[in-house]
Parts: structure tokens; sequence; C-alpha cells
């Protein structure tokens, strides 16, 4: 049944092999190539068969028969070659990394008559180990540390206290304004000191209401509250023996404040369910974007539990006091990006630098990141151009006089092509895409229906 199969449609599953494969002889001349190694190598059929293999300038054959100076390839006088990365010269002179195997083949005599090599292309998984190797340098070399980005003064010594508050018991809180990295500040206090094998258990008090925010702590007596599992274990009790961090602080309730000054004192915590008091070892981080000192004065905050949380305080500075950052962070993120959406976006022009480093950042870099995002999806080119940034950077042109092409559509257009490059990049997701046109979801919606776009499954324009 196979012999059949082979006989009769061998040929034609050759040419649909999405893998490069080629017939030599032993004299180096090429007898085949099919589709796939038409494609991969940019050469036409005819531009190959016939002529001297060595017209491809594979390195590997080259290094070879420079130690061996041999007349004969190798893989003549071996039968056979396995998992061999090597890089070919295409027609337009570009080098194109491949994993070669290949292995001779003989007739009835057992003489060799020919060798068939298949090649797979490695140029994308080539890539992206690049990416990733810069992406690596960037996080454990000089401009980083445990995914904080940057090798300015003051970040520096912010790496340098953290790294020392790790080591410690004593409670830590981190100031930053929103996006400047806190909870990785968080978790690399985590990750680097003694508890790092014991859980890190992580609240944020900004986003449930009080009632909620008592409950996921403190935990809760059996069926006093609605839920799908009443009797769960609080969040107290789960980073027993690690870390606990409660992200947002200054948004925590005065009465859950009295609460968790307690356990701190008290070093236990009563079981709700139970009534069973527990021995906690827990060391508390915590992170705010608020003045705690003037939450203090105004009464909405508690002074003995700002001197309890407050032993080891680190500063995150926000992006606007450390720009000479801005480079490195913006190579990171457009290296991290391209592997995501497998754009080969490689770098921004020194006009966009300028507009970026002369930007405030209010959103620091969580707002630099969606500023790259962005312009991944209007970008076509390697290199990201003024016109590429999200809108509001448009008065910094003015201002910098910066030139910028103007789009060949009109302004109708150039908005609805906007907005559906935006949702295809997204998947249709409106929050997102509304996110990376620097708009509101209110805005989009009304774009959707002026424009006549409609979202589902997939996006119709």
């Amino acid at each position: 049944m196979l012999d059949q199969i082979f006989a009769t449609s061998g040929h034609k599953i050759i040419e649909n092999m999405t893998e490069g494969l080629m017939l030599v002889n032993p004299s180096g001349k090429i007898l085949y190539v099919n589709n796939a190694l038409e494609e991969l190598l940019r050469y036409k059929r005819n531009e190959l068969i016939g002529k001297n293999c060595d017209i491809l300038e594979c390195d590997c054959c080259a290094r070879t028969k420079s130690r061996g100076r041999l007349k004969v390839c190798s893989l003549f006088t071996k039968g056979e070659e396995k998992n061999l990365r090597c890089s070919f010269r295409r027609k337009d002179g570009t080098a194109v990394t491949v994993l070669k195997n290949a292995t001779t083949l003989r007739d009835e005599t057992a003489t060799v008559v020919a060798a068939v090599e298949n090649l797979t292309d490695l140029s994308s998984i080539e890539e992206k180990d690049r990416v990733i190797t810069q992406l690596k340098r960037h996080l454990a070399h000089e401009e980083g540390f445990q995914g904080l980005i940057g090798s300015s003064e003051v970040m520096r010594k912010m790496f340098d206290l953290t790294r020392s508050a790790a080591h410690s018991d004593a409670p830590v809180i981190i100031y930053g304004e929103s996006g400047t990295g806190k909870e990785l500040v968080a978790s690399a206090l985590h990750r680097l000191g003694a508890r790092q094998e014991s859980p890190f258990v992580k609240v944020n008090c900004a986003a449930l209401n009080e009632d909620l925010l008592d409950s996921e702590l403190f935990g809760q007596a059996l069926g006093g509250f609605p839920g799908p599992d009443s009797s769960a274990v609080s969040r107290l009790e789960a980073a027993n023996g690690g870390d606990l961090f409660l992200d947002e602080i200054g948004d925590m309730p005065l009465a859950l404040q009295i609460k968790l000054l307690r356990v701190l004192q008290e070093h236990e915590i009563e079981r709700a369910a139970d009534h069973h008091f527990i021995p906690l070892q827990v060391r508390i981080i915590s992170s705010t974007n608020k003045n705690l000192p003037k939450l203090i004065k105004e009464g909405r905050f508690r002074e003995d539990l700002y001197y309890r949380m407050s032993v080891i305080p680190i500063n995150l500075p926000p992006l606007r006091e450390r720009k000479d950052d801005i480079p490195v962070l913006v190579e990171a993120f457009i290296s991290n990006t391209s592997i995501k959406t497998d754009k080969k976006i490689r770098r921004v022009s020194k006009q966009a630098l300028a507009l970026i480093y002369q930007y405030n950042w209010p959103g620091n870099v969580r707002e630099l990141i969606n500023a790259i995002d962005y312009a991944f999806v209007l970008c076509s080119g390697d290199e990201i151009l003024p016109e590429h940034l999200p809108p509001h950077f448009a008065v910094q042109l003015k201002m910098l006089n910066i030139p910028v092409v103007k789009s060949q559509l009109s302004k109708t257009e150039d908005v609805r092509q906007r907005l559906v490059k935006a949702l295809k990049a997204t998947n249709g997701n409106k929050s997102e895409a509304a996110r990376l046109m620097g708009i509101s979801r209110v805005t989009i919606w009304k774009y959707l229906k002026k424009y006549q776009v409609e979202v589902n499954r997939k996006i119709q324009e």
C-alpha cells in the first residue's frame, strides 16, 4: 500500500513539504530541489539544478574542506549528517541559518549515487534567541535587576537597597507613582530573601470594597458571608511563613487598619471558622502611591500602623526623574514586543526618541510600554517613527519642529485604519484597542459606530 502511494504521489509529497530538500551527486552537482528550498534560498529551480553546490556557500562544508582539504564532501564519506546547524547564502547575498539533516543514497550495487539534504529554516528561532539573549542582558546585567530595567544612579541605589532589604524580616514599604514597578520590587524582595521557597501572597487593597477586603485578609465565619466557599483560608494565614504583599495600602479602610495592626502586634490571627488562634510568622511588604503622612494628618491613616509598616522604606523614582534610562527601556520593550507580535521592528528613529525623551510620562514605565505597543500596531517597517507614537505626541512634534510624514489617507480613512489595526492587534478586545489608541472605551464605541466597523470573531472592515 505504502509503495503504491509513494510510487504515485511521492513527487507531490516532496513538492508540498514545508522544509527544503535537495539532491546532490558525489561531485557536488545539484540534481533536484523542491519548492520549499526555492523559497528558502530565493533561487529559481533552473538557477540551481546542474550547478555545483558550492554556489550556496554552506559554512559547514567550507569548514570541513578547509580543515581536511577534501575535494569530496564529507557527507559522502560519513554517510549522513544529523542536526547540523549551518548557514547558507541566498541568491540576494543574505545568510540564512538552517538545521541540516542529510543521508547518502545507494544503488543496487551499494554504490553511493547521491545525497539527499533536508533543510529546516531556523531564522525565526535564531531571531527569538537573539532577542531573548538581549533581554537577559538587560535583566541580569548592569542595566537590569529582577525585571526592573535601568542603569541610572538613582536606580542603582534602589537596587542595592532592595537587595539588602530582601534578607531582613522587617516590614518594607515601597513608595512610587502608578506604573513605576512597585510590584516588581515586591517580587524581588521575596525572590531574593530567605522566604523565597515559602508563599508569596498578594492583596490589592484598592481593588476590593471593605467587606470583601476584610474577608480576603482575615477570613470569615462559616456561612457568615455569601460566596462559593465561606470557610476559605484568609490571605494572612495563606502567607504564613512567607511574605504578604499589600498593594496600595493607603486605600485600606481605617477599620481594617486596626485589625491589621493587632495582627502585627500579636503575631497571631484568629481563624474565623473555628475561633482558634494561629501563630503567624509573615513579613509584610506594602506599597502605595499616596502621601501617607498627609493621610495621617487628615485622619485617613493610622500613625501607629504607619510606623509599624514603614521600617524599611524603598522609593521608586518616576520615569521623568530618570530619563537617562529611556533608551535602554525602549530597546528592551521593542525586543520584548517583537517576540510577542512576531513583527521585526528593530529600533526607534532619532526623531521619535527625541519625542519620547521630551515627554513627561505621567503614567511612568507602564505608559511607555503602552506607547511602544501602540507604535507596533501602526509601524509596518523596521523602525518606529514619530507618526507611530500615540496621538498626544503630535503636540510635541510641533514644539520640537520635527517633520512628520503625512498620511496619504484622508483624516477619516486614517482614523478608521488605525481603529481596524488596533482591533486586529488585540483580537477584537475593545478595551485593549482603546488603550493602544490612547482613547477611552466610550470613544472607541463612538468610532465603531461612526466608521461602521463590526467586532465579532472576525473584524468586519
